[in-house]
């Protein structure tokens, strides 16, 4: 059995080899962390911001979209607490010259405990069978709770240092714990310090009349300040949401594993304004919502969890993150947050405009409180990726490597196949495809023996394969081949377009979500 280490970086090798994802400017030796999307994984990223607009904005008929551009007055990021408060707890291993996130290491110490715990509850379950109580095992056996009571003291820690905003105390836990560094293994470390994480730019032509500004490092104050704009134009009433799909960027000092974390990635965001007081019944049903569109996809629910944050952000009463396990663990993919009133008060004092809404049932005006689901792309695309990702042993020593993707997100969904490149096949093969291209993306292959075009189909993960032989000359009759369990059917030219049509779908996904 592969480690997930390993699982991990043949999905990285595939990715590049297969057209999904390419470093960025890789001929002048890339740009780390940052990556270019290829020819099939522009498609899959398109289809999947399609699945999430559409999610939002045809099943929300009070949520609507915008593009807000990327530059932002300055002020904007002072008001947001960006200026001042966006900053990663930093330490420096003085051996190996890297650094980290002082609190990552931390949750990786956290993780490890966990880890002990999971293992001593499995070796009893395999000892003890069916009789094993799981629950009475964890209350009881001493090294359980010796583990526990030790992860139970560096939590509470954790979190007090967080809160405090104590830098001291990260470095202090780090130190008392013995956390060394992965690369050197030493535990020669510098103090923990701010790094705050905006790009900053000049806009203006002269040196002396150059206004600093920056690149946003989130969407989400696009919306905010276009809120009374969206609400007033479209004569919204609350509750409503604002949704948008863009470009945010972050000078990630550890930017690592592939393209989890990047320094400009797309965010997908909605911010849903309510009342001051019903936030928390909105951020419930939001919390549900985005679970279920998560697990529509079929990737298996058991993959997913919400995690409660420890340190809550300044501006929030509540939060939450989907979890996705990774290859490396379960880590966020989405957030869900109540933002209270924070940002729009701040936008008002800082503007010096009234950005109050006037309730009509209430007669009276006020500033909305907001509810935030925040989704990263490229996190997600990352997940599909990963849960896709299938090395099989077939009967007779052959294996195949395939991407179980759903078939919505598919970047190709038919490859269109003639069997040999004679005998008028070619030319019968190019006018099914030309009938299906207007509906589907579909991809013409007659290179290789079928087999191995099969196979080039299965490493992009598209869900059909349409094979045109001598026969279908005869009666207009094609072999459809299905990607997930290989099995092979008779079908008639016109029927095609609509066994491809079911299922690949959205309407399907959004009757499950829409329940």
């Amino acid at each position: 059995m592969a480690s997930q280490e390993d699982v991990f970086k043949k999905l990285i090798a595939h990715c590049k080899e297969y057209g999904f994802v390419f470093p960025s400017s890789e001929i002048y030796d890339g740009l780390s962390a940052v990556y270019d999307y290829g020819q099939n994984g522009v498609e899959l990223k398109n289809n999947l911001k399609k699945y999430w607009w559409d999610s939002m904005t045809l099943l929300h008929e009070n949520v609507v979209g915008i593009d807000a551009a990327i530059f932002m007055h300055p002020t904007t990021w002072k008001a947001s607490g960006h200026v001042d408060a966006f900053n990663d707890p930093l330490i420096d291993n003085k051996d190996s010259k890297k650094r980290y996130r002082a609190d990552v290491l931390i949750e990786d110490l956290l993780a490890k405990y966990d880890e002990k715990i999971e293992k001593e509850v499995e070796k009893a379950a395999k000892r003890f069978g069916e009789s094993f109580d799981p629950t009475m095992f964890r209350q009881t056996n001493p090294r359980v709770l010796e583990n526990q009571a030790k992860r139970d003291e560096i939590h509470a820690r954790f979190v007090k240092a967080l809160n405090d905003s104590n830098l001291d105390e990260l470095k202090q836990i780090i130190v008392d714990y013995e956390v060394v560094c992965p690369i050197s293994g030493t535990k020669n470390w510098t103090d923990v310090r701010q790094f705050n994480l905006m790009f900053s730019t000049e806009m203006g032509s002269t040196a002396d009349g150059a206004m600093k500004i920056y690149l946003r490092p989130e969407t989400a104050q696009g919306i905010f300040v276009n809120y009374l704009n969206v609400q007033k134009t479209g004569r919204m009433k609350i509750p409503f949401g604002i949704a948008q799909i863009g470009k945010a960027f972050r000078n990630e000092i550890v930017a690592r594993q592939f393209i989890f974390r990047m320094r400009e990635f797309e965010q997908m965001e909605m911010q849903f304004f309510v009342r001051p007081g019903e936030e928390m019944k909105w951020f419930e049903f939001w919390k549900e919502f985005r679970l279920k569109w998560h697990k529509a996809l079929g990737l298996g629910d058991q993959k997913y969890r919400f995690h409660d944050h420890d340190k809550l952000a300044h501006y929030a009463n509540a939060a939450t993150d989907i979890e996705f396990e990774m290859p490396f663990g379960f880590k966020e993919v989405e957030g869900i947050h109540s933002r209270t009133d924070f940002d729009l008060g701040s936008h008002e004092k800082f503007s010096g405009k009234n950005i109050k809404y006037f309730d009509p049932e209430l007669n009276q005006s006020y500033t909305p409180y907001v509810i935030e689901t925040s989704i990263g792309v490229d996190r997600t695309f990352l997940s599909i990726m990963a849960a896709a990702y299938t090395e099989e042993e077939l009967e007779g020593g052959d294996s195949r490597v395939v991407l179980k993707l759903p078939p919505v997100l598919a970047p190709i969904k038919a490859a269109i196949l003639p069997l040999i490149k004679k005998d008028g096949l070619p030319e019968k093969a190019r006018e099914i495809m030309n009938e299906l291209k207007f509906d589907f993306k579909c991809a013409y292959d007659e290179k290789d023996s079928i087999g191995k075009r099969y196979r080039r189909q299965d490493a992009i993960g598209t869900p059909f394969c349409i094979t045109v032989d001598h026969q279908t000359l005869e009666d207009n009759t094609v072999t459809i081949r299905h990607r997930d369990d290989m099995t092979q059917e008779r079908v008639s030219i016109v029927e095609l377009q609509n066994i491809i049509g079911d299922y690949v779908n959205m309407k399907n996904l959004f009757r499950k979500i829409a329940d």
